[in-house]
């Protein structure tokens, strides 16, 4: 039985993997940092009693910041492969905390690599870097494209993409790289732009807001949907050779866009709700991103199944069901 180490499991993107590879037989071990409050409530549904016949997913305690609870898990668990996950993602907050972003994301990455290297576990690693690197260099971007990260969250990225290469190089290790475009899902953090919209649609239809307040409504993204990106994540480690890999819908659409997707599902004019608020607005922008994944289909056989408006339209309706059912007394959908 194949085993999998996943680093930020809690997360959108740890959530939907960890149900893909339980559906594909493995067993999981999915890593969370120690908390006073819980945030499991993205992979409740596949929570397993440690006394379950078939247990095959379980937590265990450790952090990107904390080297020997890597060493620990790593040699305890020996996984056959890891996705690392785990990070400070929202790339507005790491204007705000720099220090903390760059610890997680580009040291954080780096431990796990030398643990592996130091104990001479030999596993399949997965790399979650980010279309973010990209930053200012122009549309579409393939894995040729020079990076030029416009955040602290894209500069740790380029770090961990960088130095992931290099121990790929120099000790021989198996890992890849997926450079992820936009993924997001009714799962997404309620702080990132698509689901404080969908969000916020569903809360004004209900009459439970009267305004949303958001930043630069022309930046383009190139949005697909979490649960299709996962997919491109193990394929990557069934290769025979590791390399790197754009994972994208090759489509870029506007905030503006979303807005009017979101908001036109519910029979609702985006314009009379919606106000500019210039503390969303980041220091230096990122105006235009579109991603070339024809490597990921040649090679992997990977192409996204959902696109930009059943994207919008699956998160709104899962919200505004939410919404629903908090105002019937009821406890949310997960």
């Amino acid at each position: 039985m194949k085993r999998a180490l996943i680093t930020g499991v809690t997360g959108q993107d740890g959530s939907y993997l960890a149900e893909f590879l339980l559906k594909k037989g493995y067993e999981v071990i999915g890593m969370v940092r120690r908390s006073s409050s819980f945030n499991t409530d993205r992979i409740e549904g596949i929570y397993q009693d440690p006394h379950s016949s078939d247990y095959r997913f379980r937590l265990v305690f450790g952090d990107l910041d904390d080297a020997s609870s890597l060493n620990r898990i790593i040699r305890t668990t020996e996984p056959t492969e890891i996705y690392n996950l785990g990070a400070q993602s929202h790339v507005r907050v790491s204007f705000d905390v720099p220090d903390y972003t760059a610890d997680t994301v580009a040291l954080g990455t780096l431990r796990l690599l030398e643990t592996l290297r130091e104990i001479g576990h030999k596993c399949k690693l997965y790399q979650a870097s980010s279309s973010e690197m990209f930053g200012g260099s122009a549309p579409p971007q393939n894995e040729s494209t020079p990076f030029r990260p416009r955040s602290p969250y894209a500069c740790a990225k380029v770090f961990a993409h960088h130095i992931c290469e290099n121990y790929r190089e120099a000790y021989g290790m198996f890992i890849c790289s997926g450079i992820l475009f936009n993924h997001e899902s009714p799962r997404r953090g309620i702080p990132f732009v698509t689901r404080k919209i969908t969000r916020a649609a569903a809360r004004i239809s209900h009459g439970l807001d009267k305004k949303l307040y958001l930043g630069n409504l022309d930046a383009k993204r190139d949005w697909g949907f979490a649960g299709d990106y996962v997919e491109a994540m193990w394929l990557m480690l069934q290769q025979e050779a590791p390399d790197d890999y754009v994972i994208a819908t090759g489509e870029a659409h506007s905030v503006r866009e979303a807005l009017e997707v979101a908001f036109g599902t519910l029979g609702l004019d985006w314009t009379k709700f919606v106000e500019i608020d210039p503390r969303y607005y980041r220091p230096t922008e990122v105006d235009h991103l579109c991603g070339d994944a024809s490597k990921a289909a040649a090679k992997l056989g990977w192409k996204p199944r959902v696109r930009f408006k059943e994207l919008i339209g699956m998160m709104v309706k899962s919200d505004e069901a939410d919404v629903r059912a908090t105002l019937q007394g009821r406890a949310p959908a997960i």
